[in-house]
């Protein structure tokens, strides 16, 4: 299986149907897994989501539309899946940062977002070492940081080592995110398994998890794990994910990273 290649006919199947209704179902079949997992890969691989990339699609085409046919803007609104022309003109704008009534006189404004492209040949091939484990269900205790894809990297370590000083190394760490496709993080989890005055009190239900295992509990290296793991590993799975937070643990001068997924 090459994940860039079926990506590619992804895309291009998006570009012949940009003025159509586009089913995620559909798209997730062409790789063979369901629409929560097709739409977490995409992210992951493009850093972007799928809605927002054929959002793009479509108001790129849209503004070169609007200059070089003048069409009316009920028609655009229309023809590239929006309920009304104020939804479209909103999002035009927002998109282009200009009202499509200026398009003509300000055509040096419009933004180009060109379709997305995969080198085939490039896929590198990496050996993640994983198994499926099943945890029975956990009670523990901690704090978070609000945080974002962005920023994790650096926040995380640092609300470690706060917490470090004060109650000791604690054994596990989650990650929250803000909606069930898990495409945006929410907040950093430094969790310990004894109440601590203040600590809010996680329950991790019992589950089945994929268990990736770095031979370190170094920031850097566990987020080198975790991004080879997302982006070479996950592509060519067929294990759908389940709605639960990612949970870092641990042991014996190593790290498990726990990914759920469905029975």
């Amino acid at each position: 299986m090459n994940i860039y290649k079926e990506l590619n006919e992804i895309i291009e199947y998006i570009e012949q149907n940009l003025e159509e209704k586009i089913d995620y179902k559909e798209l997730a079949k062409m790789i063979g897994v369901n629409e929560y997992t097709f739409q977490r890969v995409f992210s992951l691989i493009t850093n972007i989501s799928i809605s927002e990339y054929i959002r793009n699609r479509r108001l790129s085409n849209a503004g070169q539309e609007l200059y070089l046919e003048n069409k009316k803007v009920v028609d655009m609104a229309v023809e590239y899946q929006y309920n009304n022309a104020t939804a479209f003109s909103r999002a035009f704008e927002k998109f282009h940062g200009i009202k499509p009534s200026e398009v003509r006189k300000n055509p040096d404004k419009l933004k180009m977002y060109t379709k997305l492209h995969f080198k085939e040949d490039n896929e590198e091939s990496k050996n993640v070492e994983y198994k499926i484990v099943e945890r029975e269900e956990i009670t523990l205790y901690g704090r978070c940081k609000p945080t974002t894809n962005e920023n994790i990297g650096k926040e995380a370590p640092r609300l470690h080592e706060e917490l470090m000083e004060k109650y000791g190394d604690a054994p596990y760490a989650m990650i929250s995110y803000k909606e069930k496709e898990r495409l945006n993080v929410e907040a950093y989890w430094v969790l310990y398994n004894k109440k601590i005055k203040g600590f809010e009190k996680i329950i991790i239900p019992k589950a089945k998890w994929i268990s990736i295992r770095t031979a370190s509990q170094i920031a850097e290296d566990i987020q080198e794990t975790s991004r080879i793991f997302y982006d070479e590993f996950i592509p060519s799975c067929k294990y759908n994910f389940r709605d639960l937070p990612e949970l870092e643990y641990y042991h014996d001068d190593v790290t498990d990273l726990l990914i759920p997924i469905e029975d």
